[in-house]
Order: structure tokens, then sequence, then C-alpha cells
């Protein structure tokens, strides 16, 4: 039997990347998988994707820095499938510009779609995590870790989401419920993008990762978040995954 037959994981920003990747894989072990985001076409093609391999999921239109739109997304997916076991907080806006460069607005869009939003929708999950002894998994950044230069309310936000992760999981592994949090370097939309727009610097990025290469969102992230959220992990929580090829030992 799959790790995760008979769960429901809600997945944000699921329609491309890395929170596509952890759809992806999330259903490949079972679990029925509601996406969202603020593109309808992406999340349409996640999900179809997830239904020709033989999975179940669901999507939802919204964005994860409104309110409204994050009680509306646990909402639907504890109606579609009757509760909640794995909440993967992926979603995240952001600007990259130096220091000095960066505005409070930059701040306030980073904050709202990061560690706001997580907050919102861990608090609004939190019923149903408790009904299912459930888990959390939230992003974080191998670039906040390092200190990237030009990344500095990137940083501030998913160093923010790393300390509410470790208070969640303190606070709430009475009711048996597990926090963790994921680094990931993977290639994505915007990573694509760049690396054709400037293939010359694809070698120079391999030289910054001892394995030589970014992650694929689903084979090498997504796979590792199934593992994490199933009951072959079941003692881990508070902890930071850092799945990154090893890029941060090199800094």
């Amino acid at each position: 039997m799959a790790r995760l037959s008979g769960r429901t994981a809600l997945v944000t920003g699921g329609g491309q990347g890395v929170g596509r990747g952890i759809a992806l894989a999330l259903a490949a072990e079972g679990a029925a998988v509601v996406i969202t985001g603020r593109t309808e076409g992406k999340l349409k093609d996640t999900a179809g994707e997830i239904a020709e391999r033989g999975g179940r999921a669901h999507t939802v239109v919204g964005d994860v820095g409104e309110r409204d739109d994050v009680d509306r997304m646990v909402a639907e997916t504890v109606r579609e499938f009757g509760g909640l076991d794995v909440l993967v907080n992926n979603a995240q806006s952001s600007v990259q510009r130096k220091l000095a460069e960066t505005s409070y607005e930059d701040v306030e869009l980073t904050y709202r779609s990061g560690p706001l939003a997580a907050f919102h929708a861990m608090q609004a999950a939190l019923p149903h995590l408790k009904e299912s002894r459930g888990s959390v998994v939230n992003l974080g950044s191998s670039a906040a870790v390092q200190g990237e230069a030009t990344f500095a309310a990137y940083a501030m936000a998913k160093e923010a989401i790393r300390g509410l992760s470790r208070v969640a999981a303190r606070e709430w592994g009475a009711y048996g419920i597990r926090v963790n949090v994921i680094c990931p370097a993977a290639l994505s939309p915007a990573a694509e993008d760049y690396l054709a727009a400037h293939p010359h610097k694809a070698d120079e990025l391999a030289r910054q990762i001892p394995l030589g290469r970014l992650g694929d969102p689903e084979a090498d992230i997504g796979r590792a978040v199934a593992a994490l959220v199933s009951d072959d992990m079941a003692y881990l929580t508070g902890a930071t995954l850092m799945l990154e090829g090893g890029r941060t030992l090199i800094g």
C-alpha cells in the first residue's frame, strides 16, 4: 500500500515549480491532494497530470496573502475530501534587490505571502490537524540560510518561517502534530528562465553545489516531503531538512 493512502494534503502554490513537484509526489504515494494558487491554468495542468497517473486532486484558486482565501482553501479541502492530514506552505512572492534598495513595501509583500500566510494557514488548519494527528511542512530557503546577496526580504521571511515552525513543533507536539521545514535548491520556472537567458551561469551554479546540479522538484524535493510526512518519519519534528545538494556547505 502507498505510504499516504487515505490521507489528504493541501499544497499552496502547487501549480508550478517545487509546489507542483510536491503535489505530484504526495499523490503518487496515495494522498488526495488539494493544490492552490493564483493561476487557474497551472493548477488545472497539475491536477490533470495527477489524474492521468491515477491520483485524486482538487484545485482552489486564491492568494495566500489574503486571509479569506486561506480560510477558503482549508474549508474546501475538508469539504472535498473529509479532512486534512498534511499542510504544505509552499507559496511565496518576493522581490530580489540589494539590501540598501529594498523597500518596506518589498518586505511587506514578502511577509504577507510567506510567514504571515503560513501562520494563518496553520491556525486555520489546526482543528483538522488535531483530528488527524497530522503534519505541517513549511518552506524555508538555502538562500536565506546562506545570507545570499540581493535576497534581503526573502531571507527575512524564510527565516521567520523557520522560527514559527520551531514554536509550532514545540506547542503542537502534544496533539501529535509534527512541524518541519525544508530548504530546497531546485529547478523552478524562474530558475529555468534565468539559465536559458544566461547559459554560461549553469556551470558556475553547478560548482556551487557538491552534488553538481539543482534538484528536481518532484524526484528530489517532492519525494523527500512524501517521506517526511509519512509514518516512516513519525519521530521527527522541529527540524530543518536542507534539500540543496550540499550547497550550504560551500557558502
